[in-house]
């Protein structure tokens, strides 16, 4: 049997007995300093950064900004000419990740299986809890209700037989909405002629190629020939066919955050940077704050990759792994200034640095080395670790911080 015919006719029925929901907040951010000021609902509100440390970027902003024009991404300068009257905030990350916490616990109240997909959105598997608590629609409608009532920001759910159409049907309605997509046919109507850009995993790259391919909606890339994309892209070529097919099989896991895959830290500088002398003392200070991410995780890894971006916006992103698994800010510094050197021009001014950390495993044992150095610096990093964790993250740096590159000299 030819296998498009296969799947289009059997593969959602072999689905019918699951039923995934996807919550995701409206205008998160924006919604969160609403919730703290009520004189704000349904008022134009905006998060951006700092401008004065040119990080002058919007991150969100409420629906009545949104029918201005304002959107993420923009500049600061250009949502303020399109709101003159809004309020804005700098970010406060804190305060999101409380109500983050609020809004999963009242996920968790209605099933065990909830996964977090981002910090304003998650999926929930309710096959188990229909006989609890009603139909989908019902169960959706009480979480949208009790996150409105007990957190004070509205959000809109998707529902489907899978991660993928949950998350897809999300979007539909906004801001708000709740839309339940359970058929085959009513995946069609809903998603068939819209962009091949708007489904999930498709961004301008892939858009631009499949433009060659005459492929401009997902109901194009659903009928064209599955082999002809693996020939082009593989096992990814193989997969956009599958998302366009709105088939994914993948479970609702509340522990795919317990293992990290990598753990980075990147800033933008408040003033350009030229010289290697100078932009060592930034990475050195990511590369402290990468680490003790690292260890809070309980994790040892290998590899480095050093982010740089120059005041032209042009991007570098280089890896490099080393010989043995650690957890030392040292190890992780002198990497990512090997990478430096070899890749990046002492006079080019450097606006962004970036250090991540991956390949991380969970830390079982540690070798020391024949001299003892490796365990020295142990023993110092795990003393201000406990400092850090009594006394705050500012109450012991290197004396390098104080000169006028340091991220905490900047502040």
């Amino acid at each position: 049997m030819n296998e498009k015919k296969r799947y289009s006719e059997g593969w959602f029925d072999s689905l019918m007995g699951r039923v995934i929901a996807l919550v995701d907040m409206n205008s998160f951010f924006a919604s969160c300093h609403q919730a703290e000021n009520r004189d704000l609902e349904g008022k134009e509100v905006v998060v951006a950064g700092d401008p004065e440390r040119r990080t002058g970027i919007v991150l969100a902003c409420s629906y009545p900004c949104k029918a201005k024009g304002v959107k993420s991404g923009m500049a600061l300068w250009e949502a303020k000419k399109l709101c003159p009257d809004a309020t804005y905030f700098k970010p406060h990350y804190s305060l999101y990740v409380d109500y983050s916490t609020r809004i999963l616990k009242i996920m968790r109240d209605f099933t065990d299986l909830v996964e977090p997909f981002s910090i304003d959105e998650a999926f929930m598997d309710l096959t188990g809890v229909i006989h609890l608590f009603g139909t989908p629609l019902e169960i959706a409608m009480k979480i949208k209700k009790k996150i409105r009532s007990e957190v004070g920001v509205s959000c809109s759910a998707g529902i489907g037989p899978n991660k993928l159409i949950a998350k897809m049907a999300a979007g539909l309605q906004k801001p708000d909405g709740l839309t339940i997509v359970d058929t085959v046919e009513d995946y069609r109507k809903a998603f068939y002629d819209k962009p091949v850009r708007e489904l999930f995993g498709i961004g301008p790259r892939y858009e631009r190629h499949l433009r060659y391919f005459n492929i401009h909606t997902i109901g194009d890339l659903a009928n064209f020939p599955v082999e002809i994309l693996k020939k082009r892209w593989g096992k990814n070529g193989e997969m956009l066919w599958y998302c366009a097919m709105g088939i994914d099989y993948s479970p609702v896991s509340p522990t795919s955050l317990n293992t990290s895959k990598s753990i980075g830290q990147q800033r933008t500088l408040p003033r350009d940077l030229r010289g290697f002398e100078k932009i060592k003392v930034v990475i050195l200070e990511l590369s402290e704050m990468v680490s003790r991410r690292v260890r809070q995780g309980g994790y040892v890894g290998r590899t480095v990759f050093l982010t740089l971006r120059d005041t032209q916006l042009n991007f570098l992103s280089k890896a490099m792994s080393m010989r043995d698994y650690t957890d030392l800010p040292d190890d992780i510094y002198q990497t990512a200034c090997r990478l430096l050197s070899k890749h990046w021009d002492e006079s080019w001014s450097t606006r962004l640095v970036g250090v991540t950390f991956s390949n991380l495993v969970k830390k079982e044992h540690q070798q020391f080395d024949l001299f003892g150095w490796e365990e020295r610096q142990e023993k110092m990093v795990k003393a201000c670790d406990a400092i850090r964790d009594r006394f705050g993250e500012s109450a012991i740096f290197r004396g390098i911080s104080l000169t006028e590159e340091s991220l905490k000299y900047g502040r």
